[in-house]
């Protein structure tokens, strides 16, 4: 994906939501660390924000990611890609 949003905004995958938890977050497999903070938002396909991340963990070299959904049924995003909105 390019570029969407305004001038200033960038989109960027995150990676595979694999899992919704029972403390109810999303879980995603990040697939390129570095660039993601605790508090970046994450977003579908269709640039509707779903959550922001609130934990990072696992290996350096391959992190997960704990999103605190905002949506209403959060657990639709399994098996979905999502996307920073920076």
């Amino acid at each position: 994906m390019a570029t969407g949003g305004s001038d200033g905004d960038s989109l960027r995958r995150l990676g595979k939501v694999i899992h919704f938890s029972k403390s109810r977050s999303l879980i995603v497999k990040c697939e390129r660390a570095g660039f993601v903070k605790i508090g970046t938002k994450a977003c579908d396909s269709k640039l509707k924000e779903i959550g922001r991340v609130h934990d990072i963990f696992g290996p350096i070299s391959s992190p997960y990611l704990a999103l605190r959904p905002i949506v209403t049924s959060p657990a639709k995003y399994v098996s979905r890609i999502v996307y920073s909105l920076d």
